[in-house]
């Protein structure tokens, strides 16, 4: 079984030397995300904070900042058992006799899952109640400078449907701390919480809402993970902690909560309330802007007596939601050819802030079938927030960005392969559509034999107005030249250009800075899928009949920073003089 508690999982960190415990003054406000970053930067140890201003509960951060500690923090049971879960549908769809006494341990592995009813003595969570002024006390953590106040970070926000409580949703929403009985909830109107909101609306009901902070590591996992709509949550935490999930009625009424938890929030919001919530710096690596969220009213806050408060630092890829996000994936991912039979494997990719991109391998065993798997795909949950899908049949490894793009423009047909579809339900947290969630979406298919062979060295002479030409990989050039703002109508002219040279390169990636973005992966996804919106950044020469838009190469894609995109997120200078001041008062050996 897990780590049952934040506890237990901190205390194999400290057997294992990877803590360092930071006992010297931290300021919530700033001080203490700059150092977070650094040790997450340089793949250092989890970090707790016992002497941070303004609160008397210490602060731990870290606790998933490499792929060792999350895959210690979890254990391969889970991945195994999901494995094992799908492979038996087979055997067990129709059930026989035969079938299920196959399959015996797999389904007493799965009597295992489940909540169950802790005694309201014995549960941590309730040891202390806060009803006057509840927040009073918790720590107020301010990442960026920007940031509309201080947030909460790791927030399990568990909400129900009014009309159905066996209906619930387990969410990570940010929340932003008013004062000491408000918050604001940041909803997605994609995702389950804001479904209940929205349905508690529409009734003209206030709906309660509980937030918990800690708990086991399997319940902060789950809370991120892209689960298929009414999929239990707590279920899938019962299943990755390997055993029941300790739950306690509050003996003031309302939702459950989870026994083993550090912080429990509860409260309601009032349906129609909207308050200013944001700006934040958020995970696509910029700051999500100001806009009117749904109000919480904080009743009480139940803790453990010596409450441990989690939190961490959102900003550029790689942080600790990267590595969060890619256990999930594995874990999940062979459940996806059993919703979507043709789908035979999909990932997101955590640098680019997972929603702006995705790719999947999928069956062709009939004409444009692949194309039935991009629209499965963006119907499915979650998933129905990618902006750019690519496809392909062939065998691939999709975690290795540059050999699945590659393995795309080598069959990557234009005329029928490369689909926009325009005025679209778009993610809340990119800003690279017109509005707040209404964008775009492309589908870009490289499926049977190849086509071409692609070049992997830039020899074709200067292009006018461009100042870098760079190869990705094999196919795909990366070129930089004026801003947007010097000059919009560049890559227009610059599909002109290329088609002049009969150019070689089927994907030409206009940027602000080529030898910047093509350094790693890591760089490149970040700088061009969160910096472009798939109707109105991407360019070639086209042909319209019956209604099909056919495209011929090359495909420009226009990646730069243009006006209306957020800040990108970057450290206050002062605080990182600050920090670099205090370094040894936080790690007196001079290193963590």
């Amino acid at each position: 079984m897990g780590y049952s508690n934040l506890r237990q999982w901190i205390e194999q960190l400290r057997k294992d030397k990877d803590l360092a415990v930071i006992e010297a003054p931290v300021d919530p406000y700033l001080e203490l995300a700059e150092i977070h970053r650094r040790v997450i930067q340089e793949e250092g140890p989890a970090l707790l904070f016992t002497n941070v201003k303004g609160t008397p509960f210490p602060v731990v951060t870290n606790l998933f900042g490499t792929v060792r500690r999350v895959d210690q923090a979890f254990g391969p049971r889970p991945e195994a058992l999901m494995k094992s879960l799908m492979g038996a549908m087979e055997t067990l769809l129709p059930p026989t006799v035969t079938g299920v006494w196959q399959e015996k341990g797999l389904l007493f592995d799965l009597l295992k899952v489940g909540i169950k009813n802790v005694p309201q003595g014995e549960a941590p969570i309730l040891k202390v109640c806060q009803s006057t002024d509840p927040l009073k006390g918790l720590p107020r953590v301010t990442s960026w400078q920007e940031d509309g106040g201080p947030f909460v970070t790791l927030p399990l926000v568990y909400t129900e449907s009014p009309s159905n409580p066996k209906d619930h949703n387990l969410g990570m929403y940010r929340i932003q701390i008013y004062d000491d009985q408000t918050t604001g909830v940041h909803w997605q109107i994609h995702k389950g919480g804001g479904f209940h909101h929205h349905e508690a609306e529409q009734r003209n009901e206030a709906l309660p809402v509980s937030v918990f902070i800690g708990g086991p590591p399997a319940l902060i996992a789950t809370a991120i993970a892209p689960v298929p709509e009414r999929m239990p949550e707590l279920l899938l935490a019962s299943m990755v902690l390997g055993g029941r999930l300790p739950m306690v009625k509050d003996p003031m009424g309302g939702h459950r909560i989870p026994a083993e938890a550090e912080f429990a929030i509860r409260g309601f919001v009032p349906p129609h309330e909207r308050r200013p919530e944001g700006p934040f710096g958020d995970h696509y690596g910029y700051y999500s802007l100001k806009h009117d969220f749904p109000v919480m009213h904080v009743q009480r806050m139940w803790h453990r007596k010596d409450a441990i408060y989690p939190a961490t630092i959102v900003g550029k890829p790689r942080q600790e939601d990267y590595y969060l996000g890619d256990f999930l994936q594995r874990l999940l991912s062979p459940a996806y050819p059993l919703v979507m039979p043709s789908v035979r494997s999909l990932w997101a990719y955590s640098e680019s802030g997972s929603h702006t991109l995705a790719s999947a391998v999928v069956r062709e065993s009939y004409s444009r079938e692949a194309l039935v798997s991009a629209f499965r795909i963006l119907g499915e949950g979650q998933l129905s927030l990618t902006k750019f899908l690519m496809l392909t049949n062939e065998p691939v490894d999709l975690s290795d960005f540059p050999k699945l793009l590659e393995t795309v423009l080598e069959r990557f047909d234009p005329a029928v392969d490369l689909f926009i579809f325009n005025k679209t339900s778009h993610d809340t947290l990119d800003y690279t559509g017109q509005r707040m969630n209404h964008g775009s979406k492309g589908v870009m298919m490289g499926i049977g034999d190849k086509v071409r062979e692609l070049p992997r060295s830039y020899e074709e002479g200067n292009l006018t107005g461009i100042h870098a030409a760079l190869p990705y990989c094999g196919g795909c050039l990366v070129v930089s030249g004026p801003s947007y703002t010097e000059d919009p109508e560049l890559p227009q002219r610059l599909v002109g250009t290329l088609r002049e040279k009969k150019t070689a390169w089927p994907l030409v990636i206009l940027v602000d800075n080529a030898a910047e973005t093509v350094k790693t992966q890591t760089s490149f996804l970040w700088t061009v899928f969160t910096r472009f919106n798939p109707a109105t950044d991407i360019f070639a020469e086209a042909t319209v009949k019956n209604h099909h838009i056919g495209y011929e190469l090359p495909i420009v894609i226009d990646a730069r920073m243009k006006p209306g995109y957020p800040d990108e997120l970057f450290p206050r200078e002062d605080i990182v003089e600050l920090v670099d001041r205090k370094w040894k008062n936080y790690f007196p050996a001079g290193t963590f």
